[in-house]
């Protein structure tokens, strides 16, 4: 487990752009508040989002908005295909407007989240508006959301699913406990849907208590069990502990490393390494661990 005391002497280090649909940890940032996001690109985050939904209230829309338009022309390509802007949800008094500004930077790698998913003709209809090169991230946020995943994952501009639970519990009346076995069913179905649409393994929601790291770590690591592959963050002190929980150890990469070695001597027959069979399956999940970095 990191400490969010400690200080990282990589954290300035040049940080190497991972897309939205391959992130790990995603920290939010709001966007009333644009001396925070060079810091929270330093911060050790795959990506942030910057918010202009829940984090801002509605008499500040607008001016969130302005800010954004003045800070996104600051960034550099590599900087932008670490960036995500969460627009307010379809049907909401703004979401035409942050489409607008949004077209031109949706087309030079930000990356756009939709909040409340739940109606893919209302997510093709944002898909048109943000231009063909838009990467949209469809948030599920309710019973409707979840029931129309499949369809969701399967338009052709969603790069991947995330799951809003705190939403999507207040939606059905839910009160889940701390370990949230009562979100199960939500949480195996985006899975499934993502697997099923062959999009990158899903993002899972936030832990509130932001000064509780095992319940971080714990949350994390149930995220890695059901199949997620990235969490949503509030804080920058949560990043480090996120990207251990679903990211692979240097143990793993180097035995992934050593079967794609000697399944490449081999040509292709099974083996044996370590005292493991080693076949077209391992051979792939390999594969997987040397891309996810």
């Amino acid at each position: 487990m990191s400490d969010p005391n400690r200080s990282d002497p990589n954290v300035n280090a040049a940080i190497p752009a991972v897309p939205a649909g391959h992130a790990r940890s995603l920290l939010f940032v709001p966007a009333t508040r644009p001396e925070r996001f060079a810091k929270a690109l330093d911060s050790g985050a795959d990506c942030i989002i910057i918010d202009l939904e829940d984090a801002v209230a509605e008499g500040s829309k607008d001016a969130a908005r302005a800010l954004l338009a003045r800070h996104l022309p600051q960034l550099d390509a590599a900087q932008r295909a670490r960036t995500m802007v969460r627009i307010n949800a379809a049907g909401m008094p703004w979401h035409a407007a942050d489409l607008a500004l949004l077209r031109e930077w949706a087309g030079r790698g930000v990356a756009v989240m939709l909040p409340k998913s739940e109606d893919p003709a209302a997510l093709r209809c944002a898909a048109r508006a943000l231009g063909e090169a838009a990467r949209i991230v469809a948030l599920v946020e309710s019973l409707a959301g979840l029931d129309a995943a499949d369809a969701l994952a399967r338009e052709p501009q969603v790069v991947r699913l995330a799951f809003g639970h705190l939403d999507f519990q207040l939606d059905l009346g839910m009160r889940a406990s701390a370990e949230e076995p009562e979100l199960a069913f939500a949480r195996n179905a985006l899975v499934a849907a993502s697997r099923r649409a062959q999009l990158p393994a899903p993002i899972d929601g936030v832990t509130t208590d932001t000064g509780n790291a095992e319940r971080l770590v714990a949350d994390a690591r149930r995220a890695r069990a059901f199949g997620f592959g990235g969490k949503l963050c509030i804080h920058p002190a949560q990043v480090a502990d996120v990207n251990e929980a679903l990211g692979h150890s240097e143990a793993e990469r180097a035995w992934a490393a050593r079967v794609l070695e000697e399944a490449a001597r081999r040509g292709g027959e099974v083996f044996s390494l370590d005292g493991r069979m080693v076949d077209l399956p391992v051979i792939r999940a390999a594969r997987a661990v040397l891309a996810a970095g």
